[in-house]
């Protein structure tokens, strides 16, 4: 999986990169991204042909009457892409977000599964 930031981008609103930790391992990758302020039906995932897209809009409004004195995130959006490598199976993505944070397991293939490989006696 590769960061695809210089792929074209048809949505042309300012966005913020969220950032991400990928974590590799014998079955496959689990994909965490920070997204503060973006809950489960703000958040939109794509996967189009070997392109995953990660997109959320921040929920979070000053009270009325209230303004922020300061604000570090003057983006309202989070938008991440990525390109999938053909060892990933895209059709079985799991995802779960808890508290700001998405988890996006990603399995192997089958064909790039390790297997054993059977030794026959003759």
């Amino acid at each position: 999986m590769t960061n695809a930031a210089n792929k074209p981008d048809n949505d042309h609103r300012d966005a913020v990169l969220p950032p991400v930790d990928v974590i590799e391992d014998a079955t496959g990758i689990t994909l965490f991204a920070d997204l503060p302020g973006v809950s489960k039906e703000q958040l939109n995932l794509r996967v189009e042909a070997d392109t995953l897209t990660i997109e959320g809009d921040v929920g979070l409004t000053a009270p009325e009457g209230l303004q922020a004195s300061h604000a570090e995130v003057q983006v309202p959006r989070f938008r991440r892409v990525f390109t999938l490598s053909k060892e990933l199976d895209p059709e079985k993505i799991a995802a779960e977000m808890a508290h700001g944070v998405l988890r996006l397991r990603i399995p192997k293939a089958e064909h790039a599964q390790p297997r054993k490989v059977q030794i026959r006696v003759n």
